[in-house]
């Protein structure tokens, strides 16, 4: 291949995917306001911009809009399975360049969804039509599951699992979202880290409620539902769950250790012994590391009365929870029930799972740990806790080997920007992630 030539295929990878970043796939719980035609173009772009991957491998429709694809490979004995999601969250704040626009500006790809999670939609699938082209044939077979709800935790990747079992697949491994190779990760660690997922969170959704009288606004009486309300939530902020360094945690430090500066070393290199004195420190050391050793409980909805001047005769907030690894739904619900201590307050299961199982390290681990240092010379692979929820803790049902790592170069700033605004990734560093992808599969072992 010719500079020009390797130039040109470097162009039609940004272009597929600013593609698929313009057309605002955007999901909710209430299905009635989902774009369905947005959804419909975004599957016929996917099938224009990737029609090897759509002429030889086999697809199958799980609905609404998620695809199943199956590459056949010299073996079906240990077949793997590379997961993204089609759909965005909606769009807030100000940006620099429209959401939707997937603008290249800077040496970066600006949009909703570059990071999460078409940047690996569409890393996934260049890699692929390029091994078609090339006309090679992976060791094992090979499934693409493309969820479409996932940023609702909808039906669509249950579903898959369902049509995977009924085809009799159980796969030696699954790879979705998740990790990165993220710089500025830990306060003084100059080093990149690879960091993979090799459990996730569960998340728990509640509603608390309290119902009263209301009334004009003029007589209010004492603790009414939107006093109740909030003392009932000052109590939740004020009793955080206890903290704790599970297995995945303390083998990240340990490997991080010999980056971290010389004051931490020990503490780092000794987290197995000192785990007690390490989840103090995370719990110190701000939100981020925090949420690496406990249950977090976050407060994102909240509605009382429809007008100023009226006593709200129902209050309601939301009460969004990740689950550590150790914890169960029960113990955090009794928990909540115990530090809320009002009766008046009701508390409703809005949904609720269970943390993800720890994925083992072994040959499978270790073909996505070598890729990684392989790719990224200069990165610390890692594995890690997910905090956030991704498809993949449904398919733990059919796999014991579930890893978290999308294959991009991240920033803090590029992290802090999944969900809020200014989200974007750098063109080199999809291009890297277009590699990664391909030379995992090019590696699977027979």
């Amino acid at each position: 291949m010719t500079p020009g030539e390797g130039a040109r295929d470097e162009r039609r990878a940004v272009e597929k995917l600013q593609a698929l970043v313009r057309i605002p796939t955007v999901s909710h719980r209430d299905a009635s306001l989902v774009d369905t035609a947005a959804f419909d173009r975004l599957l016929a772009e996917l099938e224009r911009q990737f029609p090897l991957l759509h002429e030889r491998l086999e697809l199958t429709r799980i609905p609404t809009h998620a695809l199943l694809f199956r590459w056949p490979g010299r073996s079906a004995e240990r077949p793997v399975v590379l997961m993204a999601h089609l759909d965005v969250v909606p769009v807030e704040g100000t940006w620099q360049h429209p959401p939707f626009s997937g603008d290249v500006v800077d040496g970066s790809i600006w949009g909703r969804g570059t990071l999460d999670d078409k940047g690996c939609v569409a890393g996934i699938c260049e890699a692929v039509e390029t091994l078609l082209e090339d006309g090679f044939v992976p060791a094992q077979d090979v499934w693409l599951s493309f969820g479409c709800d996932e940023e609702v935790s909808g039906d669509a990747a249950p579903l898959a699992v369902e049509e995977l079992v009924r085809r009799g697949v159980r796969p030696w491994f699954v790879l979705d979202e998740g990790g990165a190779v993220a710089s500025e990760a830990f306060p003084g660690v100059a080093a990149p880290v690879g960091v993979v997922g090799v459990t996730e969170k569960g998340v728990t959704s509640l509603e608390l409620r309290v119902e009263g009288r209301g009334g004009h606004a003029s007589t209010p009486a004492r603790m009414g539902p939107t006093a109740r309300i909030a003392r009932a939530i000052t109590r939740i902020d004020r009793s955080p769950m206890p903290a704790s360094t599970p297995e995945p945690t303390i083998e990240l430090f340990r490997r991080l250790a010999p980056h971290a500066p010389l004051p931490l070393r020990a503490l780092m290199a000794n987290a197995g012994r000192l785990g007690p004195v390490l989840s103090r420190a995370l719990v110190a050391a701000g939100p981020e590391p925090a949420a690496m050793t406990r249950t977090t409980f976050a407060v994102t909805t909240l509605s009382g009365s429809p007008a100023l001047n009226v006593v709200a005769a129902t209050a309601k907030a939301g009460v969004n929870i990740r689950i550590m690894v150790g914890d169960t739904v029960a113990g955090v619900l009794e928990h909540v029930r115990k530090v809320v201590a009002d009766d008046e307050v009701h508390i409703d299961v809005v949904e609720q799972n269970e943390p993800s199982p720890i994925s083992p390290r072994d040959e499978a681990f270790g073909l996505v740990e070598t890729t990684i240092a392989e790719l990224f010379p200069d990165a610390v692979p890692a594995p890690y806790v997910m905090m956030a929820a991704t498809d993949s803790r449904f398919f733990t049902r059919i796999c014991d080997r579930v890893y978290r790592f999308a294959p991009f170069r991240m920033t803090k700033a590029q992290r802090e920007s999944i969900h809020s605004y200014d989200e974007h990734l750098g063109v080199e560093a999809f291009l890297d992630g277009v590699r990664w992808y391909r030379r995992l599969i090019e590696r699977l072992p027979a």
